[in-house]
């Protein structure tokens, strides 16, 4: 039997509509913080800041437009008009490239289009995936195989992406940009166009029943109405309005907190003398995706139905999910001041040809390919030794490895002139050594979560785990921030960022002090999961 016949063809569709959609996200990423700063002109603070926001609201609306496919639209739907936003704004950052040299057009333009990718993104991120384990039976052995073919289509398209969207956008003339905008804009076209005309031969279940044209709430609750004409009772009914009305409750609560904290982590500690400046230099973004972040958690943790063991193994979600936090606001800066780096201090010539900055954010996917192999049987070998680390201490080590990884730039880069350049290898090691972190942390993230939530709650739960890359990649453009400019003085709670190695310094320590700490509360989260690992 081909591989092919393994699985059925509906994946194979969800794998290319994945492919390209990523190919839309990372081909604009990567060359989206070069656009700002070489053809808007912005400095690196202020284009930090704004990926930091672009990125970090993309983790954070996949909570919309998961609820409202699960209560109206259904997934099919919900993909669909995601995709189609997305290719708009696309579009629209081409028209920014395209009047770049009038700001003021091509920055509203910028924004516009930032704007709808992001909401795009929230329609279309939480649903795909879940189409794939709605192809199989409950049971089915093929599922985790399934999973990791339709992972390789994200490593494809993120692989694709930064080579040929650098190859005609970063040219190093602001006028080409558009260019790379143009092409992220016809992969999303692409991807739509292909999942839209074989949708309904193919996203089917194992019966031939299309999967994902009826909201995940209604179809519940027909299945409890056709339960309870079975069964002759209607009382479960008639419980369930006290408990909608406790929701409520706690529903307005939780967006009322949410104002609160947003309130509180917006104002300007130093004007509190001064009321109308209070708030002056408010990050609203990132106060709203620090406020959320809080909220959400706190809600779900609080639920009366929750016993004291599920208390307790959400708990380690959210230990974990802290410390991942700082793994990404460090391992994001491949997209922010790792690319400033690579385009002003490093040696991109193979022979006469220099390789585009951008290019380098190809490097994480192939590694990945290549490297996840090795270490599925590197675990495969400890287990079978009884030696496999814990979930937690693996996912220490990956922050580990991170912070290997900046000490080993950071000497590469120390008293080094800012007129000289360095080998790409610093930068190559830097990039392996963070996959190989990425494959230890991220992965075993996932399980985590699908293996400690309770069922009912297993979608918001990995809403709360996306939560956490979105406050990390806010993070991570609000570090950025920081990388050294000539003539401009800056310091982060008292540490001084006066040079490139002081700036990787930091990424190594903050990584360092994470590993440790979650290290040391491996055997707590442990007992903490009740034997779940």
């Amino acid at each position: 039997m081909s591989f092919s016949a393994k699985h059925p063809k509906g994946l194979y569709l969800l794998f290319a509509t994945e492919m390209w959609e990523r190919f839309s996200y990372y081909g604009m990423r990567a060359i989206f913080i070069l656009y700002m700063t070489q053809a808007l002109l912005f400095n690196k603070e202020l284009a930090s800041e704004i990926y930091g926001s672009y990125t970090g609201l993309v983790y954070l609306t996949p909570l919309i437009g998961g609820y409202i496919a699960d209560r109206y639209w259904g997934n099919r739907k919900s993909i669909v008009f995601g995709a189609v936003i997305m290719a708009l704004g696309q579009f629209f950052m081409f028209l920014s490239a395209c009047f770049h040299h009038q700001t003021g057009l091509a920055v509203p333009l910028m924004f516009l289009g930032l704007f709808t990718l992001i909401m795009g993104n929230g329609f279309f991120k939480p649903n795909i995936s879940t189409m794939v384990g709605d192809l199989y039976e409950p049971a089915d052995h093929r599922k985790d195989s399934a999973f990791t073919i339709f992972y390789m289509g994200v490593n494809v398209g993120s692989f694709i992406a930064p080579l040929w969207c650098g190859f005609v956008g970063d040219t190093g003339n602001p006028e080409d940009f558009k260019w790379g905008f143009l092409s992220a804009c016809v992969g999303m076209i692409l991807g739509t166009v292909l999942f839209c005309a074989f949708k309904n031969k193919y996203i089917v279940t194992p019966e031939g029943a299309p999967i994902g044209t009826v909201p995940a709430a209604k179809a519940n609750a027909q299945q409890a109405t056709t339960s309870a004409q079975q069964t002759g009772t209607g009382t479960q009914q008639v419980a369930a309005a006290p408990a909608k009305s406790g929701s409520s409750r706690k529903t307005v609560l939780g967006i009322l907190s949410a104002v609160v904290l947003f309130l509180l982590f917006s104002i300007n500690w130093n004007y509190l003398h001064d009321w109308s400046r209070i708030f002056e230099g408010a990050d609203l973004i990132g106060t709203a995706i620090y406020a959320i972040s809080i909220v959400v958690p706190v809600i779900i943790i609080t639920d009366k139905s929750l016993t004291r063991i599920e208390q307790a193994r959400i708990g380690v979600i959210y230990i974990i999910a802290f410390f991942v936090i700082f793994f990404w606001s460090a391992y994001e800066q491949a997209g922010a001041s790792l690319t400033f780096f690579a385009d002003e201090q490093t040696d991109r010539h193979l022979g006469s040809w220099e390789m585009p900055a951008s290019y380098f954010q190809s490097f994480n996917p192939v590694m990945l390919v290549c490297l996840t192999p090795i270490f599925t049987a590197l675990w495969g070998a400890l287990d079978k030794r009884g030696l496999e680390p814990s979930s937690p201490v693996k996912q220490a080590i990956g922050l580990l490895l991170l912070a290997v990884g900046y000490v080993v730039i950071a000497f590469g880069v120390k008293d080094l002139d800012p007129n000289v350049k360095v080998s790409m290898l610093w930068l190559t090691s830097l990039y392996m050594l963070h996959t190989m972190g990425e494959i230890c942390l991220s992965p075993i993230g996932l399980s985590m979560v699908n293996k400690l939530s309770p069922a009912r709650f297993s979608s918001l739960m990995m809403g709360v785990w996306y939560m956490s890359t979105a406050a990390a990649n806010k993070f991570a453009g609000m570090l950025s921030s920081y990388y050294p400019e000539e003539g401009v003085d800056k310091h982060l709670l008292g540490y001084h960022v006066a040079d490139l190695f002081d700036f990787f310094m930091l990424f190594a320590i903050m990584s360092a002090v994470a590993a440790v700490i979650l290290f040391c509360l491996t055997g707590i989260l442990k007992k903490m999961m009740h034997g779940v690992e």
